[in-house]
This record gives C-alpha cells, sequence and structure tokens, in this order.
C-alpha cells in the first residue's frame, strides 16, 4: 500500500497486543485514558506527510507508490538535503518532543538496508537479505516501527553486555521448523503502544562466548509472548489550554519481556553471528541517524528559544542578564544548525553509491548536545522565576466570578491580557518543568549514549592528522 493516513494508522494500533500501563493491561491503546492523545497526535503525523506530500513523500523506486522520504537511501548531497526537509516538517509537528516518531527508525532501517554488505559478512548473506526484504515492507507498507536495544542493568558491576549463561538477557534458547525461539527482556522500547512492530539490532559489543545474544530481527508487536510493560505516564487530560504539550506528546517508554517467543526466520537479521553483531554498529549506522535526531534537537532548541523568548516579553523582563541567557540559548540553536549543514554538505559515498553525512559535526553534537538541552530547561525556569506559577487554569479563567479579577491582576505589560499571560506560561512549564518534561530530560541525557562516553569515542576516533602537523612545526623546528 502506499503512504498510510492517520486513520489507516490508528486502525493497525487496533490488534492484538499486550501492553501494560499501571498494572492494567491495556485491550485499546487508541481509546486507553493515557494513550490517546499521543495515538491521535501520531495519527496527524501520518496525515501530514500527506497535507506536505511535496517535501514528505516520493516515488518507492521499485513500485512508483508514494512512500515517506524517511525510507530514502541517499546517493547524493542533494537527497540529504531532501530527506532533512522531510525530517524538519516531522520534528516541527511535536517541536522536537517526540524523539522516535516513526521517521527515525525509517531513516535507521534505510541506512542498513544502503549497506547491506557491512550485514552479509561472516557467512551472514541470508541475514542480509531478509533485512533489505524488511526494509521495503517497512517503506511498503508505512509501518510504525519502536526498538528495543539495551539488556537490563542487574548488577552494573558486571557490565553492559550479557555473558554466557545470563537468563535474563535476551538470548536464542532453541530452533524450530520455522525460525528460532528466544526468551529474556531488553530496555527501553519508546513508542511501543504505538507501534506495529518491534526491531531488535544490536547494542552494546558483546564478549567472546556470548553468541547466543548476537540477534537481530523484526516481528510484529501481536507476536504470541511479547509483553510491553510501561512507565509511569506523563499525559495529562485532553485540556490544550491548561496541558499544551502533556496531552499530545507523551512517546511513552516500555521494558520488553520476550517469555519464548518465535522468530519466523525470515525475519531473522543476525541469528548468533557474534562478528557480524559487533561490527555493523561500529560503521554507518550512527552518522546516519544522527541527521534525523540532530534536525529533531534544532528543532526543539529552536521553539525552547522562541517561548523563552516569549515569556520574557509578555512581562518586558528584557535585562541584560535575562538577555544573556536567551542569547545562551540561541547560540546552542545556530550552532547545531551550523554542525548539521557541515554534516551535510561535507557528505561523501561510503560505499556501494550510498552518501552518508560528515561524521565529525555529529561526533561533536553526540557530546554536547545532552548537555544543552538540560541546560535550556534550567534558563526558562530561571527566566520564568515565580511567573510560571500564577497561570490560572481554563477552567478559572472561565469562571464569571473569578475572571474579572483575573483580568486586572495577572495581566502582562503592555497589551497582554491575562489568558494570553497565563497560556505563555503554561506553555513554558509544560515544556520545561511538567512531568513530561522531566522525562524528556532523562531522554535526552541518555538517548545518544552518556555525555561522557561520547567526549571519550570523540577524541579516540578523531583524525589527529592537521592538528598534530600545526603542533609539530614547533616542536620540530630548530633552536639557536
Amino acid at each position: 500500500m502506499p503512504a498510510r493516513t492517520g486513520a489507516q494508522f490508528l486502525k493497525g494500533l487496533q490488534g492484538d497486543r499486550e501492553v501494560w500501563l499501571d498494572g492494567e493491561q491495556v485491550t485499546n491503546v487508541v481509546e486507553h485514558t493515557s494513550l490517546s492523545g499521543a495515538a491521535h497526535a501520531l495519527a496527524e503525523v501520518y496525515d501530514l506527510q500527506h497535507e506536505h506530500a511535496d517535501c514528505c513523500l516520493m516515488p518507492d523506486p521499485e513500485t512508483g507508490e508514494n512512500i515517506n522520504v524517511s525510507h530514502l537511501i541517499p546517493h547524493s548531497v542533494e537527497d540529504l538535503r531532501q530527506r532533512h526537509a522531510c525530517l524538519e516538517k516531522i520534528a516541527e509537528y511535536s517541536v522536537g518532543l517526540m524523539g522516535r516518531t516513526p521517521d527515525y527508525l525509517n531513516v535507521t532501517y534505510a541506512g542498513f538496508a544502503g549497506r547491506a554488505e557491512e550485514w552479509a559478512i561472516n557467512g551472514n548473506e541470508q541475514g542480509a537479505e531478509n533485512l533489505v526484504d524488511y526494509q521495503k515492507k517497512l517503506r511498503r507498507e508505512d509501518l510504525s516501527l519502536t526498538h528495543t536495544l539495551v539488556q537490563p542493568t542487574i548488577d552494573k558491576a558486571l557490565g553492559d553486555a550479557p555473558h554466557a549463561g545470563n537468563t535474563v538477557a535476551l538470548r536464542k534458547i532453541g530452533d524450530t521448523a520455522n525460525g528460532i525461539i528466544v526468551s529474556g527482556a531488553r530496555v527501553l522500547s519508546t513508542l511501543a503502544p504505538f507501534a506495529d512492530e518491534l526491531a531488535v539490532y544490536p547494542g552494546h559489543p558483546l564478549p567472546e562466548g556470548a553468541d547466543d545474544y548476537a540477534l537481530s530481527f523484526c516481528i510484529p508487536m501481536s507476536t504470541p509472548g511479547l509483553k510491553f510493560i510501561c512507565r509511569d505516564s506523563c499525559s495529562r487530560p485532553s485540556n490544550l489550554f491548561d496541558y499544551p504539550l502533556s496531552h499530545r506528546f507523551d512517546e511513552q517508554d516500555a521494558f520488553v519481556i520476550f517469555d519464548r517467543v518465535e522468530i519466523p526466520r525470515d525475519r531473522i537479521h543476525i541469528d548468533c553471528n557474534l562478528e557480524v553483531y559487533n561490527f555493523v554498529m561500529s560503521q554507518s549506522w550512527w552518522q546516519n541517524i544522527m541527521q534525523q535526531t540532530t534536525v529533531r534537537a534544532l528543532t526543539k532548541l529552536e521553539f525552547a528559544w522562541g517561548i523563552a523568548t516569549r515569556m520574557v516579553d509578555v512581562i518586558n523582563a528584557n535585562q541584560p542578564p535575562t538577555l544573556q541567557m536567551l542569547g545562551e540559548i540561541w547560540s546552542y540553536v545556530e550552532m547545531t544548525r551550523a554542525c548539521l549543514t557541515a554534516a551535510v554538505e561535507g557528505a561523501k559515498d561510503a560505499g556501494n553509491g550510498v552518501w552518508l553525512p560528515d561524521s565529525r559535526p555529529f561526533s561533536a553534537i553526540r557530546a554536547t548536545m545532552p548537555g544543552w538541552m538540560l541546560r535550556v530547561n534550567e534558563i526558562i525556569r530561571q527566566v520564568g522565576s515565580h511567573n510560571i506559577f500564577t497561570t490560572p487554569s481554563r477552567g478559572e479563567l472561565d469562571d464569571p466570578g473569578l475572571r474579572p479579577l483575573i483580568d486586572h491582576y495577572l495581566t502582562g505589560a503592555g497589551d497582554v491580557d491575562a489568558e494570553t499571560r497565563a497560556r505563555v506560561f503554561r506553555l513554558g512549564w509544560d515544556f520545561a518543568g511538567s512531568a513530561l518534561a522531566i522525562r524528556n530530560e532523562q531522554y535526552e541525557r541518555f538517548y545518544l549514549g552518556s555525555s561522557s562516553r561520547n567526549y571519550v569515542v570523540a577524541q579516540t576516533s578523531a583524525d589527529r592528522t592537521r592538528a598534530e602537523r600545526l603542533v609539530d612545526r614547533f616542536l620540530q623546528e630548530e633552536i639557536s
């Protein structure tokens, strides 16, 4: 089928799946009080691709049917620019608050399929072929895909990767006539209640002897034995004045249990092949997906700058210390924009005719951006001060006895009325201080790996050629 509409997406969520929230099994994720807001928000993302078909849709290279541009396997800088425009349109819908809209894994699997030869090493040709076939299915059926990458943390002293004998981590426990049987658990499956299928692909490199844990596959959410346990919801009631962000953009996160799950053979991309598992994610994956995640981050940072500036304007708080903080956010915006431009314009053929962005700007962003996101929220709360808490609700504004008093005592500067003031500061709080905001802070801290680890990776993998030459000029000159 061609690119789906929002109605088609919501219909697809009606199938069987075992999702647990607040101690109860959810029977209908579309109608559940804590899930319906995000379900319908994602439906609007699916509709958005039709409303902006000029930048969000393209013909499938084989069938000619319309597919989302996020499925594009880039073969030039122009392709990367085209993908950027689509990713930006999607990110703008949730102002970057939803990090796992379907385009995230669309880009991921387009990257995998484009460099399928990396998956075909060490006798894994069939797994690589299955992966290419799956990417075709993903784009043609316009599926919403979630993933789960990390092994559960039981004893941090034992390391991040499981060793042989670990009965908690996801592993293969047997073969069947049609595939393999897996059991164990993984985290963290963001978007799980709103996905059609679940992807498992390599996470931390595995040690020698851990072959049973070297797995990669994609299966429907309705597969028997799959269980998803959601964290506490950050969604709020359907009132877009009081909760303009929290009602719509809680994409959820789930702990995944595989209870003797059968994986069909044609859905397996790695079957206990340790060499492939430890190789593929070290190559072209991350610089490819970093385009999507940096476009989202740029959108979120620019929104943060906009809402902080509006909060300041509403009460005419344009003093130098405040303007300095606003300028700080603006600087994060422009540094992110510059990194995106440099990465795309510096792209090159990475093999097999597939073009990847320059990894150097993304390596810097990957390490520094989490800190920027935390700082931005801190600034919004600081410039908001006590005004964030003087925000009457929709119900209080609608009360005929309270409204005249609110209109007198809680206006903004100049001609800013009380309702506008309340709406601006409620939006700022929902972005930077609500339960959803704190969840998003935690997400930003760790979804690209910790900043400290990424700084180490940046240093150890950086090209030192020019820096060494500049230093050697002085160390090697003759001293008279």
